[in-house]
Order: C-alpha cells, then structure tokens, then sequence
C-alpha cells in the first residue's frame, strides 16, 4: 500500500489542490493527514488562497481515501462539516515489527513521547519543518508543511511506498529519505 503523508494545510485551497494532484500523480492508496487542515491558527499568517470551504469542496469526495489525525487548530466545528474522521489523537500503523505512531505533534513529541520501543516511528507535522532524525529511543519523522513551511523549508509530504519514506516537493521532486 502506498500512502501520501501531509501535514497543516491550515485552510489554504491553493496547496490543498497542489497536495492533491501530487496525491494523484503518486498514484498512493490513502491520503494520510497529521491535523490542521482548515483554521490557519492565531500564530500563523493567512497561507495563500486560505478558503477552508474550497478545501472542504476538495478533501470531501476523498472521504474514503483520507485517514486523519486532530491537530491543534482542528475543532468540533470542523468535524462537522468534514465527512472523514479527524478527531483522534493519533492512530497506529505497523511497518514489519516496527510501530509507527502517527500524531499531529502538539501532545506527543520528541520531548513527550508516546508508548514506543526502540526502533519505532514517531510521526508528526505540528511544527511546519520536515525532519528525519534517528534517536537510540526511536526515530522521528515530520513530513512539514503543506502551506505554510517554516525555517526555509519546502511545501511538501512525505511518499511511504513499502519500506521507503520519501520526502518530496508539492512538484514530486525528492529531496530526503528514510528505509524502515
């Protein structure tokens, strides 16, 4: 199975539709979201085009393509209008004998870090920066952000296509990767 990872779209329509057409270009099975997808927040300045209805017009026909976690901009209110589930703090997957424990990275992080044994996965958006760090603990993967990248980094996702993590411009180009 081959997953497109995307991290705080924060209401932007214009890379909400660039994160798709990567989606599709990927030919990837589910569109695994770390939170934050409609609100922009109070700390961050409006991403381009940020219309979170034109991003509910596009996330919602892909309903059953969309796993998602709550970020720390994502409400009850959002929920409601998002026909997939956002509101859980995290979800698991397994990579072989490794966990990976997806989350958006504002309760669970690399300084509180979730129940993991050593070689386990912590992946998180939250801070808009893409990472690949490996820690004796674990290792810590961030795909950064889809709208609004922070510390010069691209706007981007993270292809997870068999053992491979793959970090990539919302253009497909790669720059970073990862073999669990």
């Amino acid at each position: 199975m081959k997953f497109c990872i995307a991290s705080d779209i924060h209401g932007s329509a214009f890379y909400c539709k660039k994160l798709l057409e990567a989606y599709r270009r990927e030919g990837a099975d589910r569109l695994l979201l770390l939170g934050d997808i409609l609100y922009h927040g109070p700390r961050n300045d409006l991403p381009e085009e940020y219309a979170p209805k034109k991003v509910i017009e596009m996330l919602n026909p892909l309903k059953d393509e969309i796993l998602c976690v709550r970020g720390n901009c994502d409400t009850e209110v959002d929920q409601m209008v998002l026909q997939f589930p956002i509101m859980a703090d995290y979800a698991i997957f397994q990579a072989g004998e490794r966990m990976i424990f997806a989350t958006h990275g504002h309760h669970f992080h690399n300084d509180q870090l979730p129940p993991l044994k050593k070689g386990d996965i912590l992946l998180h958006g939250h801070t808009h920066v893409p990472k690949c760090e490996i820690y004796d603990t674990h290792v810590y993967l961030n795909p950064g952000s889809v709208s609004i990248p922070k510390e010069n980094s691209p706007h981007g996702y993270i292809l997870w296509e068999g053992n491979r993590m793959t970090w990539k411009t919302l253009d497909g180009e790669s720059y970073m990767e990862y073999e669990l």
